[in-house]
């Protein structure tokens, strides 16, 4: 008789989790950071607030972002004006843009990551798609399922509405799937975009005018499986480790809610001083058992949240200034993008990584810790360790 035991064995994984390929996408609607505030204060018809448009001008300049990309174009938003009001009645509107847009968005890059992994996409066992705009039944994982021909065996697992530290979320679940299902490919998928969050200005909630100033459309999609076979798969990164942790005393500091008028958005200022006072923290518990504790000794991809989160957990644990490179780039010329952020810098970094004829897809170095900050206030930590680069 076969035991149990054997049994289990049998269906894993014998190695790590390993990310096999990678890739991006953007609307093609490209927004200036330095023309928005007359863009935004004007399609919203608020040209008479001229001090929230001076306190808007200032976030927009103290962004560090260049340009984002948007769904939204002028043309939208002068057919749905209730989208442009501050709690304008719209959540119809909003969501009959998302259930396209988000799916559409995700098979431009699903489809790249694919094409970059080089194997048939019958080959793909489990789809995890991520995103914050669109809930709906069946969702965007069916939607995304249909439109670029999965079996329709594949396991679905759709995650809605975690926010900006869902791309390293997305990461966790893979490792569990990959590990834990022998020869198992799994697709990951993060869609995110600002149909639900954009609104007008507003005297009363000064904090909505930070996500204006910040948000950005983009999805990003990996494909992940444990013991390539490396005669066909180019393995990029391992997944060491990932854990998940709520702040102390952190409640309602990031907050979102779905109301009539789309997805409120609600920010405290001390957000940065939660993230860098307890970032060390979640290095040593993920880092010790690997005996690393020379946090400039590893590489980084941390979620650009905005300029003061990136600034102060440099300060706060003495990172040299390229350590964050990677980040501020992205941030620079994407914006923030949700949950999709950390997988655009992951990209970043392999990219670079190649250009500048690296040894390892980790700027030459072995470790690397991937962050997801978000609501909650969570925190999401990824051990990964680079792969050489093939020339």
């Amino acid at each position: 008789m076969v035991t149990m035991e054997e049994i289990r064995r049998a269906k894993r994984a014998e190695g790590l989790a390993t990310i096999l390929a990678i890739s991006t996408a953007t609307p093609p609607n490209c927004v200036i950071q330095a023309d928005y505030p007359d863009y935004y204060f004007g399609i919203t018809n608020s040209e008479h607030m001229t001090e929230l448009k001076e306190k808007f001008k200032l976030l927009c300049e103290k962004s560090m972002i260049r340009k984002r990309h948007m769904c939204l174009t002028e043309e939208i938003l002068k057919a749905n004006p209730n989208m442009c009001l501050y709690m304008g009645t719209s959540l119809d509107a909003r969501q009959d843009i998302s259930l396209v847009e988000v799916p559409k968005l995700g098979k431009e890059a699903a489809t790249k990551a694919i094409k970059e992994w080089g194997q048939p996409k019958s080959n793909i066992t489990h789809l995890i798609f991520c995103t914050s705009a669109g809930v709906d039944m069946p969702g965007a994982d069916y939607q995304l399922t249909r439109l670029i021909g999965l079996n329709p065996d594949v396991k679905r697992m759709m995650i809605y509405q975690q926010g900006c530290y869902a791309g390293a979320t997305i990461l966790r679940l893979a490792k569990d799937l990959a590990e834990n299902n022998k020869g198992s490919r799994v697709l990951v998928v993060c869609s995110e975009n600002t149909i639900p969050t954009f609104r007008g200005p507003s005297y009363t909630h000064i904090d909505s005018l930070v996500g204006q100033a910040l948000f950005a459309d983009g999805a990003a999609a990996l494909i992940v499986g444990a013991d390539p076979d490396t005669s066909i798969e180019r393995p990029l990164y391992h997944i060491v480790s990932a854990s998940q942790t709520l702040l102390p005393d952190s409640d309602g500091a990031i907050e979102g809610h779905i109301r009539e008028a789309g997805l409120t958005v609600h920010l405290k200022k001390d957000v940065p001083e939660f993230f860098s006072a307890n970032i060390e923290k979640s290095l040593v518990d993920a880092f010790t058992p690997i005996g690393i504790s020379d946090w400039n000794s590893i590489f980084w991809i941390a979620h650009p949240g905005g300029p003061a989160i990136l600034d102060q957990v440099e300060a706060k644990l003495g990172l040299k200034k390229d350590k964050l490179r990677a980040s501020r780039h992205v941030m620079s010329e994407y914006g923030n993008m949700s949950s999709a952020c950390v997988l655009f810098i992951l990209d970043e970094m392999r990219n670079k990584c190649l250009e500048e004829g690296k040894a390892t897809t980790g700027e030459g170095l072995d470790w690397g810790v991937l962050f997801g900050f978000g609501p909650g206030l969570t925190v999401e930590t990824v051990v990964l360790h680079s792969l050489p680069i093939e020339a």
